[in-house]
């Protein structure tokens, strides 16, 4: 038994999208110029068969980009080959792309042309439209090696939220900074970095270069420590952890609505 998975994130700072394939057909990408292209993914065996690495693949992508993912069903039709599907696919892509289109409807009139009324396979189609953070939304810190950094980071970061206006969210701000930036100074390994983005909400990212995952748990009333986690999920609306090649990034989000 196996399957197979296509995992792709996008971020929007830095307008990269990183992907890796287990044995998934590769996605298509429409350009906001209409042109649409299969993406050059090298894919890696279907989950549960083996224990292979997978490779990763990152892309820069424009604003207004359209990515394509889709299950085999929607390429496999009657005796045509898969070849044969994604090309049909991705040429239906870039005739019917516009800018000014919704994408559900775009979605629904490809899926009505590419699916047979009686199809071998289930057929799903996903659209994404890539958005990017403008440069004056986002601020970036260096963290060194070194304790007193927590300080300077919590001033940094006090800073930054008073030219955003963001007075109201001063306070949970510093304690969530506090937080992850001694974590990845304690626990973490260097270089290291905090990332303030203001868009919609407040998130709040540090990245260290330590991929070890970390684990919230609940401190004993007699521990010194281990409350650093906890206190952020207490703090945040929402809270995580993504890996990327050898690092990973503690983030955090605070709704700015409630701050005006």
């Amino acid at each position: 038994m196996g399957a197979t998975c296509l995992y792709a994130a996008y971020d929007p700072v830095t307008r990269r999208r990183a992907m890796a394939s287990a044995g998934h057909p590769p996605p298509v990408l429409v350009r906001p110029d209409g042109s649409a292209e299969v993406v050059d993914l090298l894919p890696g065996p279907p989950l549960a068969l083996c224990g292979m690495p997978y490779e990763t693949t990152t892309i820069d992508l424009e604003p207004g980009s359209v990515f394509a993912l889709y299950t085999d069903g929607l390429v496999h039709r009657g005796a045509h080959d898969v070849g044969d599907g994604l090309r049909r696919l991705t040429d239906a892509l870039a005739t019917s792309y516009r800018p000014d289109r919704a994408l559900d409807e775009t979605g629904r009139a490809l899926l009505d042309d590419l699916v047979d009324e009686a199809p071998r396979d289930d057929a799903t189609l996903l659209l994404a439209r890539t958005r990017a953070v403008p440069a004056e939304d986002t601020a970036h810190w260096q963290i060194p090696a070194d304790p007193a950094a927590v300080s300077r980071a919590r001033e940094w970061a006090t800073r930054q939220l008073a030219a955003w206006g963001l007075n109201d969210l001063l306070f949970t701000t510093e304690l969530i900074v506090s937080e992850l930036v001694t974590n990845a100074i304690r626990h973490g390994r260097p270089p290291a970095e905090l990332r303030l983005i203001r868009h919609g909400v407040l998130v709040c990212e540090v990245t260290d270069s330590n991929s070890a995952q970390p684990r919230l748990r609940r401190a004993r009333t007699t521990d010194e420590g281990g409350r650093g986690l906890f206190l952020v999920a207490q703090l945040a609306e929402r809270w995580g952890c993504r890996h990327g090649q050898n690092h990973k990034t503690i983030w955090s989000e605070q709704p700015i609505a409630r701050a005006q």
